[in-house]
């Protein structure tokens, strides 16, 4: 199985989602660190729709000024934007398999895709 992780080195949910799946027998896993290769729209539109989440609901507010700039609250096109702009913006870590996508706070949600 081929799993790809969106991933933030310095969040330790991320770094214990990515154990989990390089811990796994047979899942070939592909690391992408976000913030240097970020998503790009389309990318995100697709993640989101196969989590079956709105935008808001993967939006990183903890160490960023979300909040401030009223994202929570905004409609789903400006959270987008502001996401492929700034991808400190995007919670991790989204996982993506054969299986769907899961936005994996906590970590064990993994679980469900694998």
């Amino acid at each position: 199985m081929k799993a790809t992780i969106w991933h933030n080195p310095k969040c330790g949910t991320s770094r214990k989602t990515l154990a989990i799946l390089e811990e796994q027998p047979g899942v070939d896993v592909t690391v992408v660190e976000y913030l240097k290769e970020a998503p790009t729209r389309a990318k995100l539109d697709q993640l989101y729709r196969d989590a079956g989440i709105r935008p808001q609901q993967g939006l990183c507010i903890r160490g960023t000024d979300a909040k401030e700039r009223g994202l929570p609250d905004a409609d789903d096109d400006i959270v987008m934007d502001a996401m492929a702009a700034e991808p400190i913006l995007i919670e991790r870590p989204l996982v993506e398999t054969d299986k769907g996508v899961r936005l994996c706070r906590p970590q064990d949600i993994v679980h469900e895709i694998l």
